[in-house]
């Protein structure tokens, strides 16, 4: 089966902000695969280019190096087939929740009515049915993420890519997005390259949890099938001896990159 995304040998190198005329490389000899249907999620220090490897699937980044692919295709400039939930807010002040699940779909050309028809469907899968009316200045964090991921999905991408989408969350509200996020890519099964500084959010949500190092020069080095049955419950699954067991063994990788890059942060400092 042809995989969803594919970044082969890829580097991204830039331009020094604090050392003008000096460069650095955020991330190198990256080899990712995302099949279709599989969720994916790629955990890491701060600051190792977890970010930068979803813009260049987006199509956002072009790599200094290596290449991308998509459904076997070469990715040439914007990723058309993929969906982008990133980590703040992406809503309209002045529109409301149902204006802005359906805009995407308006500047796509679908007629206003229809538009609106399928906006509203989405916001009640995300459980925000008769909340259409609402601007973002009224909603909770915790909506205006469902807005958020309704605006995503309403234009059905056959890639979805979501930058630490619930990090601003409280637990409670977390692990509801987590457990509704799961129930809609469960029914789509779309492919999901997914961000987050979580681990346990990662190995509860995930087929596979792929780890990098600390940067600059971030790189995969851990790469870890999920074998935990689905469907499931992010809250009760934590318990469970396998869960235990898979935190156990990527933990073991991670530890050490994440002191890595918390030390020079320090030295940053």
């Amino acid at each position: 089966m042809t995989a969803a995304l594919t970044l082969q040998d890829v580097a991204c190198t830039f331009i020094s902000k604090d050392q003008p005329g000096q460069r650095y490389t955020a991330v190198r000899e990256v080899n990712l695969t995302v099949a279709a249907g599989e969720f994916v999620s790629v955990v890491g220090p701060t600051g190792c280019g977890k970010s930068t490897l979803l813009n260049v699937g987006a199509g956002l980044l072009l790599p200094s190096t290596g290449s991308v692919t998509v459904f076997g295709q070469p990715l040439v400039g914007i990723n058309q087939r993929a969906g982008y939930m990133f980590q703040a807010d992406s809503l309209m002040p002045w529109r409301t929740a149902l204006a802005n699940v359906s805009a995407g779909l308006q500047f796509h050309g679908v007629a206003e009515r229809e538009a609106a028809g399928q906006a509203d469907d989405w916001l009640r899968r995300v459980g925000l049915g008769g909340f259409g009316d609402r601007y973002p200045h009224q909603m909770s964090g915790g909506m205006r993420k469902r807005v958020s991921l309704a605006q995503t999905l309403v234009l059905d991408p056959d890639i979805i890519l979501m930058d630490e989408p619930f990090s601003a969350l409280d637990i409670q509200t977390r692990q509801l997005m987590e457990n509704e996020l799961l129930e809609i890519w469960q029914a789509k099964k779309k492919a999901v390259l997914f961000i987050t500084h979580d681990l346990d959010e990662a190995i509860a949500m995930s087929d596979r949890v792929v780890v990098m190092s600390a940067g600059p020069g971030s790189r995969p080095i851990g790469d870890f099938p999920i074998d935990i049955e689905r469907p499931r419950d992010v809250a009760e699954i934590k318990t469970s001896p396998r869960f235990l067991q898979l935190h156990r063994a990527i933990w073991e990788v991670l530890r050490e990159e994440v002191l890595k890059g918390y030390q020079q942060q320090l030295k940053a400092a």
